[in-house]
């Protein structure tokens, strides 16, 4: 069968905004919901068929690459194969329930959960916290970490919820001047999962589950920063009798290096030189983050001058190259001489090669910064 556009499914034009789009689906939803037309298998498939062209329309990504190729773009259809793509009613709630306040969209209007399924309930997430050095970041690291879980205790049992019978709603009949309307609610006793703690070995909490200690290893891709969450799917706190899963959030935390500072991508380092090897030039050795490196220090090297090293600072997350490393020259005014080298700097002060005579082709320091940026 041909699929129709996903634009005359929902009844808009290609330039409806993200809220018009919305809106003509939650129109259709309402209209097609299994609970309001009981053993209709067309308002069954076009309910599927609006779900399908607003998981597409909805995503910008998607919506994009359906303008450009069509259905092909999207992989022939929304949810993997035609008129919804076998996705069952609790799945389309699941996905698309937040454009009705993040519950389920008909449970105030027709009964929701496509036929008063119990709602499969997800564990809470758990949050911690890596504090990682600079090489970690730079380079992507593995962390073992040792968390503490909610998990399943042995020795529990359970039994269906007698308030809802197993189904996790609560449904009210109400008779109004269209006829009878049906509403749904998560039943308060179970909390939606459908069943109720049975038996309960001591030490373990109301929902059934106890504290598990649990070493994790923890995968950190090169190029993460300070106060960026990371996610790991289904290793937060188990769901109480059974369903998935909570997350763990990791929070990254940078820790702070004694000679490296970090910007964005690129690695900044202050390299004091004397006067004397600052106008004889020498090699002098600067640390990196792979190591410490010679560089040459030319004759005549002026106070600000920036060095550059090319792909020695932190690789993009995103995995476009690596930032640069950045050194900037400091030539060191001793504070204080012996007589000795006053006498000696004091014989060199009338001598016309120490007079600061800047050339036209020398950059000052904001002449540099302004290079420097244009760079990025």
């Amino acid at each position: 069968m041909t699929k129709r556009d996903y634009y005359e499914v929902l009844g808009i034009s290609k330039s409806a905004s993200a809220e018009e789009i919305k809106k003509a689906y939650r129109k259709l939803a309402i209209k097609y919901h299994p609970d309001k037309n009981p053993g209709n298998k067309e308002a069954e498939e076009k309910f599927k068929e609006a779900a399908e062209a607003y998981e597409v329309l909805s995503d910008p990504e998607k919506k994009q690459r359906y303008d450009q190729f069509g259905h092909q773009g999207v992989g022939g259809a929304g949810f993997g194969g035609g008129a919804g793509g076998g996705m069952s009613m609790e799945d389309i709630f699941a996905n698309f329930g937040d454009i009705f306040g993040g519950h389920n969209p008909f449970e105030s209007f027709f009964g929701g959960g496509g036929g008063g399924g119990r709602r499969v309930r997800k564990g809470s997430n758990l949050r911690i916290k890596i504090s990682l050095t600079l090489d970690e970041i730079a380079n992507g690291v593995e962390k073992k970490i040792k968390v503490k879980r909610m998990s399943a205790a042995p020795g529990v049992t359970f039994k269906t919820c007698p308030t809802c019978h197993g189904t996790g709603q609560v449904r009210k009949v109400m008779n109004t001047m269209l006829g009878q309307m049906v509403s749904s609610s998560t039943c308060h006793s179970c909390s939606g999962s459908g069943q109720t703690i049975n038996h309960r070995p001591p030490g373990v909490d109301s929902s059934g589950l106890q504290p598990k200690e649990e070493v994790i290893s923890i995968k950190i891709p090169a190029g993460v920063s300070d106060g960026m969450q990371l996610s790991m799917s289904g290793k937060g706190n188990e769901a109480p009798g059974g369903g998935m899963p909570g997350d763990l959030l990791i929070l990254i935390e940078e820790k702070p290096d004694p000679q490296l500072k970090r910007d964005g991508n690129n690695v900044m380092y202050d390299l004091y030189l004397s006067f004397i090897d600052a106008a004889l030039g020498t090699t002098v050795e600067v640390p990196t983050i792979g190591g410490k490196v010679k560089i040459k220090i030319e004759p005549g090297t002026q106070s600000g001058k920036i060095l550059r090293l090319r792909g020695k600072g932190i690789k993009d997350i995103n995995g476009y190259g690596a930032g640069d490393q950045l050194i900037h020259i400091n030539v060191w005014t001793p504070k204080k001489l012996t007589a000795e080298e006053r006498n000696l700097l004091e014989s060199l002060r009338s001598s016309p090669n120490f007079v600061p005579q800047p050339a036209r082709h020398e950059k000052g320091f904001f002449d540099r910064m302004r290079e420097f940026f244009g760079n990025y």
